[in-house]
This record gives structure tokens, C-alpha cells and sequence, in this order.
């Protein structure tokens, strides 16, 4: 069997020993989400799992194996798509949770994993909406802990692209960026795809004519029902033309080393 920081592919001895050694365990919590016609709908629970991989073999490099990542199996549903920020849980194919399922999914996970032993663990998100609930998950786990006796563990939640500095953003967006929230199947997601997972990537289909009128021009307010209509006919919020494997490699590797340093931070 052959090494591995995703414990989905190790046995449960290795595991065990791993937690004994106090490594941190990452979580990646993604979704199901429609990203146009260009990519496949798993791209936020799939890149997610490998910038959690990518991130905890880096902390390993990093530190000379002095700390050690193991990466669980991923959320790969998420909260509604919201249409300022992903197109819209309107849009056939995305396929979505209740903020309180979500709640209750990540809370559950976390503390069994608590249970099991990790002291150490980080919720790498990748689907903006999420934020607020695997948040709240995280927190109940700690008090279910605490009433389970146990009051040394602590969790750090991150979204990977948080940690892409301003001098990267202005080297990738030479045209201007137009912020997080409306790169939605833009240049960041489809050329992380393009590194990780070539073959779910078809770029051929970014010159049809649904791609005209990119980046999207949003209120800067939700409605309820959705107005269709809103939403770009890719579902694509930024144009992702300018994407390139090249831009995948620099944005793993900034944000990768910012993640590794930050989690060095807190869990020294």
C-alpha cells in the first residue's frame, strides 16, 4: 500500500498512529455546483481535496516531518449556490444543503474525528457559501467535546483563496480582479483545474457565444424568488479565456506556502 495523506486510502492502523503523532487533520468541505459548460460540477469539493493534499505534504516538507497532515474524506455537498457568487441554486445540476444540514454534517464529523483522537483540525473550504455554517458545525463540535471531557483540541477554518497575496492577484488579473465572490468558474478555478484535473477541463467550449458579457453585473443585493434572468447564461460569473495550467501551479504554490505557514501559527 503506498504512502498517502488521505486517509480515505490508508488503513486504520497507519491512521491511528498518525493521530498518535498529532498531525493535523484537514477537512475539505465543497459542493456540487454548476461551473458552465467548460468544467465539470465537482470543482469545488475536488480542488478543495487537493489543495487539503497539497497542503498537508507541503507542512510535512515544510517542517522536515516534524508535523504531519492527513486529509479526511471531503464534504462534497455544499450550502445554496448563491447567484452573486456562484450563478444560483436555481441552475439544474447544483445540488445543495440546508444551512442546518450543513451545520450538522460538519459538526458530526468534527467531533468524531475529535474522538478519535486529532487535536489538531482544519476546514479548508471551497464553496463561498459555506463559510458561516461549517463555522457554527465547528463550534458545536467544541462544546460536544468539552461535555465529552476532552478541551484541548482546536480547529482552524480557512478558504484556500484567501491565502493568494495581492502582488499574485495583480501578476494573474493584469486587467484588473474583480474580487473572489465573482470568480465563479473564472481564471482561479479553471486553471487549478486545469493542474489537478485536465481531463474534467474542456476550454474548446469557453468561445460559444454563452461566455459573451463576462464578468457578470450583479445588484448588489439577493432576491427571492431568483430572478433568472440575473445570472450570465454560462453561469460562469468571470470570464475563465485566460486560464492556463502555468496560472493553476502559481496560485497552488502561494497559496499552499501562506496555508502551511498559517496553520504553523496556530498550532505550533
Amino acid at each position: 500500500m503506498k504512502a498517502t495523506v488521505y486517509m480515505e486510502e490508508m488503513d486504520a492502523f497507519t491512521y491511528r498512529e498518525k493521530l498518535r503523532n498529532d498531525a493535523v487533520v484537514f477537512v475539505p468541505v465543497g459542493a456540487l455546483e454548476q461551473h458552465g459548460s467548460h468544467m465539470a460540477m465537482c470543482v469545488d469539493a475536488a480542488l478543495t481535496k487537493a489543495m487539503a493534499g497539497a497542503t498537508a505534504e507541503a507542512l510535512s516538507s515544510f517542517t522536515e516531518g516534524a508535523a504531519q497532515g492527513v486529509v479526511a474524506a471531503p464534504i462534497n455537498y455544499g450550502y445554496r449556490s448563491q447567484q452573486r457568487s456562484g450563478g444560483g441554486f436555481h441552475l439544474s445540476g447544483t445540488t445543495s444543503l440546508r444551512g442546518t444540514t450543513l451545520i450538522a454534517l460538519s459538526r458530526d464529523i468534527v467531533f468524531s474525528i475529535i474522538r478519535q483522537g486529532a487535536r489538531k483540525i482544519v476546514l479548508m473550504n471551497g464553496h463561498y457559501e459555506n463559510f458561516q455554517f461549517i463555522f457554527e458545525g465547528a463550534q458545536l463540535a467544541l462544546e460536544d467535546a468539552r461535555k465529552d471531557g476532552i478541551d484541548d483540541a482546536k480547529i482552524q477554518l480557512l478558504s484556500y483563496w484567501d491565502f493568494v497575496d495581492d502582488q499574485t492577484i495583480a501578476e494573474l488579473y493584469p486587467e484588473g480582479f474583480t474580487g473572489w465572490d465573482l470568480e465563479h468558474a473564472g481564471v482561479m478555478e479553471t486553471s487549478l483545474m486545469l493542474l489537478f484535473y485536465p481531463d474534467l477541463v474542456d476550454m474548446s467550449k469557453i468561445d460559444d457565444p454563452l461566455y459573451d458579457g463576462l464578468p457578470a453585473t450583479l445588484p448588489n443585493y439577493d432576491v427571492l424568488p431568483i430572478i433568472a434572468d440575473y445570472t450570465p447564461p454560462s453561469g460562469c460569473l468571470s470570464s475563465p479565456a485566460a486560464s492556463s495550467r502555468e496560472k493553476g501551479v502559481i496560485l497552488r504554490d502561494v497559496a499552499v506556502r501562506n496555508m502551511v505557514g498559517a496553520i504553523k501559527r496556530e498550532f505550533a
